[in-house]
């Protein structure tokens, strides 16, 4: 089958293919006497599981490693559980991440529950006052600021 074959069986466009080629992902297609790639069934498989290890956010590069156990069957699965336990644990800190995320931002909707104007938005002023603020690590979840910024001693009302 033609690239654009394998493309379409497999919901990948083919500049991606392509770089599945270029990284070693994918097995390199015979060429037709025209030149054109002819790709077998096997490459379907390929990219099928490529995809489906992309959808569970897997690096190429333990996608690469993947690839290779599977073409050692009598290889130790070890290697495999501990790609998996990392895998879990990135996992584990992005939720930590995006609920610590969550709980910033209920907290900045909180700060103007009532309609009102612009200009007195409590939500905009936190905001713009975060934004001033000289941070001292580029992180985006700054706790400390948070609480600090739930009091309501400046002037602009929060209700």
């Amino acid at each position: 089958m033609k690239i654009g074959e394998l493309a379409k069986t497999t919901g990948t466009d083919r500049p991606t293919l392509r770089f599945y080629e270029q990284m070693g992902l994918l097995t390199p297609p015979r060429r037709a006497d025209n030149g054109y790639r002819s790709y077998s069934e096997q490459a379907v498989q390929q990219v099928s599981f490529i995809r489906h290890c992309r959808e569970l956010d897997i690096s190429l590069a333990e996608i690469q490693r993947l690839l290779e156990l599977t073409a050692q069957p009598e290889a130790d699965c070890d290697e495999l559980n501990l790609i998996l336990e990392a895998h879990l644990a990135q996992v584990r800190a992005k939720q930590a991440a995006l609920a610590r995320l969550e709980e910033q931002l209920l907290a900045l909707r909180g700060r103007c529950a009532t309609s009102r104007r612009a200009g007195e938005c409590g939500i905009l002023h936190d905001l713009m006052e975060a934004g001033s603020a000289p941070r001292n690590t580029p992180s985006h979840h700054d706790d400390a600021h948070s609480q600090q910024s739930n009091s309501c001693s400046n002037k602009v009302c929060r209700g």
